[in-house]
């Protein structure tokens, strides 16, 4: 075993979808991402070995710039439980999917036998929010991958991309069962990419019964992840609405919903597997115009969706987004669950006045044109 390092950081940008929004939800149901360079980044360092450490006979220190200070932490089980609280010593705020992070790398360290360092010091710093608030670029995903890979490699376990990926899913699937995972895939591998999720219950239950290692290594039904190309000719705008919205309320909503099951959910989850398909095929082909009919028709599926169940995914601000970049060829949805955070816009890379106009419009509309690119790589040391 691997000597476990002083001190590791690890950073990991967010994400935008680009289609496939809802659809991709369900097992083998494809999706576009693309990662953005603002990224989450995860520093873990020995806690007892500062003068003055917080870590004050807790086994794990969590802090966050967007949470209230040090909390500590201590092994029980298997799990994390805060150290004197006392509603059992679950009680996490915003460090759920941090703490989930660090128990699924604990489970694997034990399995393979390796000790788990202690006392840890692990700290989160976000460029996703704006003075705490979201922008919607998938923190949570970001934050997993990252301290998933801190952890580890901090214990002298180095991750392949394909683990990384493998046991942030493990970790957020606790926390979440109906989370897709794109976001993880989008912030491990980095650039654009075509994602299908896997079969989240299967695997939670097969970690059950055999283990965190050998579910890692085994076939995840329904999973497939692969590089794109950069769409060609084309510029990606981000519009911000100003109102942040929670994908797990909306997509959740929708499962509450009687539309599961119906000819409408039919339709949908088939005319948007179509968009993203050619949308692919557009990609690898280097036809931009092939791929700015594919975000127009997901754009209008979406706002079917909208019409028939009436989630709130189309609010004021994403619609004249939208319409503001169609008003001069291009083609504009929003990312994710939509009811708020970003939009995005494929435009004519070389028609700056195009792209001038339609900033402009935004910001007119109350859309804060976002200074952000793709990330061609994903995880960074």
């Amino acid at each position: 075993m691997m000597t476990p390092q002083r001190t590791v950081a690890r950073q990991a940008p967010g994400k935008l979808f680009v289609a496939g929004e809802y659809a991709v939800v369900d097992p083998g149901n494809p999706a576009i991402l693309v990662a953005v360079d603002r990224h989450i980044t995860v520093t873990v360092s020995d806690a007892g070995s500062d003068a003055g450490s917080d870590a004050g006979g807790a086994d794990v220190v969590i802090s966050s710039d967007l949470g209230p200070g040090a909390v500590p932490w201590r092994w029980h089980d298997g799990r994390l439980v805060v150290r004197g609280a006392d509603d059992g010593g679950r009680a996490r705020g915003g460090l759920t999917h941090v703490v989930s992070a660090i128990e699924t790398v604990g489970r694997l360290l034990t399995e393979r036998g390796m000790s788990q360092p202690t006392p840890l010091g692990v700290s989160v710093s976000s460029r996703l929010h704006d003075n705490g608030r979201k922008y919607g670029l998938g923190s949570s995903g970001a934050v997993t991958v990252a301290t998933v890979d801190a952890v580890a490699a901090f214990a002298g376990l180095k991750l392949s991309d394909d683990e990384r990926y493998r046991l942030a899913l493990l970790a957020t699937a606790r926390v979440d069962p109906k989370a897709s995972g794109g976001d993880l895939a989008a912030s491990t591998w980095g650039g654009w990419i075509a994602y299908q999720a896997p079969d989240r219950a299967f695997v939670l239950d097969l970690a059950r019964r055999v283990g965190v290692d050998r579910t890692i290594g085994a076939p995840w039904p329904g999973h497939s992840v692969r590089r794109l190309p950069s769409p060609a000719g084309l510029s990606l705008e981000v519009g911000w609405t100003g109102e942040p919205a929670s994908t797990a309320s909306l997509v959740s909503g929708l499962h509450r919903k009687p539309w599961r099951g119906t000819a409408s959910h039919e339709r949908f989850v088939e005319t948007t597997n179509g968009c993203v398909r050619a949308a692919t095929a557009a990609l690898e082909a280097g036809d931009g115009e092939g791929l700015l009919r594919q975000i127009r028709a997901a754009r209008q599926e979406l706002a079917r969706l909208d019409d028939e169940v009436g989630l709130g995914i189309f609010t004021d601000r994403l619609t004249r987004l939208c319409d503001a970049a169609e008003a001069v060829g291009g083609a504009a949805k929003p990312s994710g669950a939509g009811g708020g955070d970003c939009g995005i816009a494929l435009l004519d890379a070389e028609a700056s006045r195009d792209i001038s106009q339609v900033r402009q419009r935004w910001a007119t509309a109350g859309v804060l044109p976002l200074p952000i690119r793709p990330a061609l790589e994903g995880i960074e040391e």
